[in-house]
């Protein structure tokens, strides 16, 4: 189901039909393309593979392909085995196993994958084990919060703990370094870089959050540290992710500032610092940003030049800040 099993309302589910009804047939024609890309092509950094992954991967291709361009799945073909290791004996007191099981019950829980244990469709011991083997393997991160929100998002694509693992390593470790953190310092780095940006990019804006003493870190904390996970309807997520694996860090940029700019009229019209943050929350769950498929095109013009570039040289100014 295009619902990954989550609950929906009545009104979310009515929305939630109509935009499944226009996006079936986006998603018909593109698996036809994909199913003509060769595997050369798909191992490719091409600008042809770029293009197709910018206009969505096929639900029935996610797994797979996420796991090739991300490069997990060249990472667990070398350890074949190592997974299972990490998760030998989980002791009782273990301090990593008992961080993880704070967060576990606050992972989605109108996710039918996610109740309690004991249902057969449970994914929470899948969720518990890829959360632990990671801060196992990772002890400098051990568990961050957050990484449940994404962990379980990608076992909904993956369906098996020990890819969602080498996604999640791959992810923490090669395409977003220095994320996760406990210091938060890379956070706070990418919020003063999305300041930035929005100062150049929409003046108005920048000089109204100022104004009302909007922050970035009050309003976009899951926006980072959760990738969007349980911030966007989740196939909207999984389009930024599709981008995210190939391309990097950047699109995270992208549709922040394409959330902002759709919505700089209604923060422009507001007169105190709820009603912007209001603004901000709502502005992730309006029918624009369902509508995946007319909104991540958007992500890709709206913001206009965006170079790689100068989204370091902003991020070096902030480390130079922190020090």
């Amino acid at each position: 189901h295009m619902d990954y099993g989550f609950e929906l309302t009545d009104d979310e589910r009515r929305a939630f039909d109509e935009f499944v009804g226009d996006y079936a047939s986006v998603l018909d024609r593109r698996s036809g393309r994909w199913q003509s890309l060769n595997q050369s092509e798909l191992q490719s950094r091409s600008g042809k593979l770029k293009r197709f992954i910018r206009k969505g991967i096929p639900r029935e291709l996610r797994s797979d392909v996420w796991m090739l361009v991300s490069g997990a799945q060249g990472r667990l073909n070398e350890r074949p085995g190592y997974y299972k290791t990490l998760l030998g004996n989980v002791a009782e007191d273990d301090a990593v196993a008992n961080q993880v099981r704070l967060d576990l019950h606050r992972t989605f829980p109108e996710n039918v994958h996610f109740k309690e244990f004991g249902n057969s469709e449970s994914q929470m011991q899948a969720l518990f084990n890829v959360l632990y083997a990671f801060g196992k393997k990772n002890p400098a991160v051990g568990y961050c919060q957050g990484l449940n929100y994404v962990t379980a998002l990608m076992l909904l694509v993956v369906k098996d703990e020990e890819k969602a693992f080498w996604l999640l390593d791959t992810l923490v470790n090669r395409i977003l370094p220095g994320y996760y953190q406990p210091s938060m310092a890379s956070f706070q780095a990418e919020c003063y870089v999305l300041g930035r940006l929005v100062q150049e990019k929409l003046p108005q804006v920048h000089k109204f959050m100022k104004d009302y003493g909007v922050t970035f870190p009050m309003v976009t904390l899951k926006w980072f540290i959760c990738l969007y996970a349980d911030v966007l309807p989740v196939e909207t997520v999984y389009r930024i992710w599709d981008v995210l694996f190939f391309e990097g860090s950047k699109v995270l940029f992208r549709v922040a500032l394409t959330l902002i700019h759709l919505n700089q009229n209604a923060l422009l019209g507001c007169r105190d610092l709820p009603s912007a943050i209001k603004v901000f929350q709502q502005m992730v769950q309006d029918r624009n940003v369902l509508h995946c498929h007319t909104f991540i095109p958007q992500i890709f013009k709206v913001p206009q030049s965006l170079p790689m570039k100068k989204i370091e040289q902003l991020r070096a100014e902030a480390q130079a800040n922190q020090d």
